[in-house]
């Protein structure tokens, strides 16, 4: 399993929520300490959260108008990452503050979650792996549910995890999910897009209950995109309904998951409690699943990979090799990822 991150690429850092107008949040994105700041305006920005005065995280102060204020001294620091004022100096001490600097993160803020991009600062972030697009809901869509947890796994586990079809009659074996007892042959096209593969467009399994909710005649499409981004569209009728579930790894041991719910369905909001509840059960069947996990790896066991079942776990190591190797060789990315039938019983 590898240990490292995929650089050159936009993770989801954080739901818009977590911070406020004229607000801040330490965080951190593979191993990078980041300072997220959001102005009086609104608008977003992200900053190293470490003060270069004499190291201690700017998100222990507090912000003051649209800048951060150490909490050791009171530097302050624009969202720019420019020293805007040092309190101690006098005024006849030649020291021109602005000309220190920490380093700036490039950020997006979509469809309510905070992006943010990790990688070389000359690289053309256009090049990167796009943001998912929810195509059938207005540009400035709002999640309606958010679920956030931490599993303590490398990214790696958790993305194979996330696209693993035949782990669900035992990790979320429920009445309201299927078992093991309701287990069906499954064959499902997936063809090649940029950065990823998709499962075509179909109609649920006979088995998957979830999906009865909807009523109506139902179809569904799963996109996924590296560094580790996910995207369901169920699609009833005229209506849509999006599942957004992107991954980020913190440090080699944990890995934060992200997942949006969205949808055009007035009646769909009414279900909001029940949605709820299941979402969090699910992600915490598999939190567990993880945490059991990690005891067999500890002892760093060899692992298998079967063909089918686990080739979208497949396609998610040779995607992330093209990725490093298209970078080191500064040539264009070439997909792995082939057009065919996978079948398996889940």
């Amino acid at each position: 399993m590898s240990t490292t991150y995929l650089e050159n690429v936009w993770y989801m850092a954080l739901p818009s929520a977590e911070v406020p107008t004229g607000g801040m949040k330490g965080h951190k994105i593979a191993d990078t300490p980041i300072l997220f700041m959001r102005d009086t305006q609104g608008k977003i920005a992200a900053i190293r959260d470490i003060c270069p005065h004499r190291g201690i995280p700017f998100s222990y102060g507090r912000m003051v108008g649209d800048t951060v204020e150490c909490p050791y001294h009171g530097w302050k620091f624009s969202c720019a990452g420019v020293c805007t004022e040092i309190p101690s100096l006098l005024p006849d001490q030649d020291l021109d503050c602005t000309k220190i600097k920490v380093k700036t993160y490039p950020v997006q803020e979509r469809n309510g979650a905070i992006w943010v991009f990790i990688g070389d600062k000359e690289f053309d972030t256009a090049q990167a792996p796009s943001l998912p697009v929810l195509a059938e809901l207005a540009p400035d869509a709002q999640p309606n549910l958010t679920f956030t947890e931490i599993f303590p796994c490398h990214i790696d586990h958790a993305v194979i995890g996330l696209m693993d079809p035949a782990h669900g009659p035992y990790v979320h074996k429920s009445w309201f999910w299927r078992s093991e007892k309701s287990m069906l042959e499954k064959a499902k096209h997936f063809a090649p897009v940029t950065h990823g593969f998709q499962m075509v467009r179909h109609q649920p399994s006979k088995n998957s209950k979830a999906y009865k909710i909807f009523g109506g005649p139902t179809t569904t499409e799963i996109t996924f995109r590296l560094p580790g981004v996910r995207l369901e569209h169920i699609k009833i009728g005229e209506k849509s309904f999006y599942s957004l579930t992107a991954l980020a790894p913190l440090d080699e041991k944990h890995t934060q998951i992200i997942q949006m719910g969205f949808w055009n369905i007035p009646w769909v909001s009414l279900l909001k409690p029940a949605l709820r509840q299941f979402g969090k059960v699910f992600l915490r069947q598999d939190l567990e699943a993880v945490r059991k996990q990690q005891e067999g790896l500890a002892y760093d066991p060899s692992l298998m990979l079967l063909q089918d079942a686990d080739t979208q776990a497949k396609w998610y190591f040779a995607l992330k090799k093209e990725w490093a190797a298209h970078l080191a060789e500064q040539r264009e990315f070439v997909n792995p990822v082939q057009e065919t039938v996978l079948r398996w019983r889940s």
